[in-house]
């Protein structure tokens, strides 16, 4: 049997990791810039980490939701008191995608309505609704499209008042990222995001905040919509939650009221998932990473914007993005197989750099010198050429 090819593959197989270093089969280290997808919140193989996974499998790695599971409560509690959201109510499930579909279902349970409002360049999933509510025709079948999806320009508050007005009675919810990251490390304004608290409160529709690239102090606060000065509805969260374990969530505001049977998982809030994931906060908490993130990400945004040849360098924290000029549109694959070093992209011309919370500034220093060496080095070949 062969794997169904989906995956464009770089040649390079990870062996080891450690903090924000990889090591390949042939012993090569690399510095990792981009966390897996930002999956990697602390750091990879983090000792504590490692630890509390131990310590649980050695007692129970699963057992399902049809008994008291202590650990999902030490989570919620855990989790209450780092994002400051201590009187909403926590559901696991195992990835972002279902976050977010549980999001958009719940949302519609609660005020028994259809529509959604998604915004341009979205990325929240690709699961069925969670695709759907995605801006990219590619990766939505058939099967998945829905007229229930209504696509708004991002940022523009004219054309979100416009849509309430005209639709209001019929909106469920609203979904959006506080920074988007597929979409190219797009940051949402406060002012937006005010406004669609405005208008959910004005409509009876559920501010769903996608927190699942953005969240978990990765913007150097704990949720990317916490800049903005506002409470969302609903929080959707996965990736840096369990720092490579599978684990997702939605959080959930106390005025929407559960009721048997109405959500479900079967893996989801296991009690290994749940140990790393108490594991992840742990350190976050204990290392005070979401101000880490905040400072070092200063520092680095202002470092870039530093560089004539980067352009619009964007990004809160240690979500952080910048245009490609033509001339420099090998700088990710040089990057990465000259100099080891992994970043991300957006297409068409965006590199994305989402480090682990726990890097340290003079990782981001050699980053930043091999950066401007490999802009330099780049230019010269260019001269070369000629």
């Amino acid at each position: 049997m062969k794997l169904f090819d989906v995956y464009p593959l770089n040649n390079i197989t990870i062996t080891k990791a450690l903090g924000s270093y990889l090591w390949d089969d042939k012993g090569v280290q690399y510095l990792d810039m981009y966390g897996g997808h930002a999956v990697i919140s602390i750091g990879h193989t983090n000792a504590h980490w490692v630890k509390r996974i131990e310590e649980q499998l050695e007692q129970i790695a699963f057992y399902s939701n049809s008994i008291n599971i202590p650990i999902q409560q030490e989570l919620a509690t855990k989790l209450g008191k780092v994002s400051g959201k201590e009187d909403y109510q926590l559901f696991l499930c195992n990835s972002g995608a279902e976050a977010n579909e549980n999001a958009l279902k719940l949302a519609s349970f609660h005020n028994g309505k259809k529509k959604a409002i998604a915004f341009s360049k979205s990325f929240h999933g690709r699961t069925s609704l969670a695709v759907a509510a995605t801006d990219n025709k590619s990766i939505v079948a058939p099967i998945n499209e829905t007229e229930n999806i209504i696509f708004l320009p991002f940022n523009d508050e004219t054309a979100l008042t416009k849509c309430f007005e005209e639709n209001g009675n019929d909106i469920a919810a609203v979904i959006i990222e506080g920074i988007q990251g597929v979409g190219g490390i797009n940051v949402a304004s406060a002012s937006f995001l005010q406004l669609i608290r405005a208008l959910c409160n004005q409509y009876n529709a559920v501010y769903i905040a996608d927190s699942v690239q953005c969240g978990y102090g990765r913007s150097g606060k704990f949720f990317a919509h916490d800049w903005a000065g506002v409470n969302a509805d609903i929080y959707s969260m996965a990736k840096g939650m369990g720092n490579g374990f599978p684990i997702g969530g939605i959080l959930i505001a106390p005025h929407i009221q559960p009721k048997h049977g109405m959500l479900g998982t079967t893996f989801g809030g296991n009690q290994l998932a749940c140990a790393a994931a108490l594991a992840v906060l742990e350190v976050i908490e204990s290392e005070k990473l979401i101000d880490h993130a905040n400072e070092l990400g200063n520092y680095l945004v202002e470092e870039l914007q530093a560089i004539d040849d980067l352009e619009n360098v964007r990004g809160r924290g240690l979500m952080i993005g910048f245009d490609v000029p033509e001339h420099l549109k090998d700088l990710k694959k040089k990057l990465l197989f000259e100099y080891k070093i992994f970043t991300g992209e957006a297409k068409p011309n965006v590199i994305r750099l989402l480090p682990s919370m726990a890097i340290t500034k003079q990782q981001v220093d050699d980053f930043l010198g091999t950066l401007k060496k490999a802009i330099a080095v780049i230019k010269e070949e260019q001269k070369v050429a000629v």
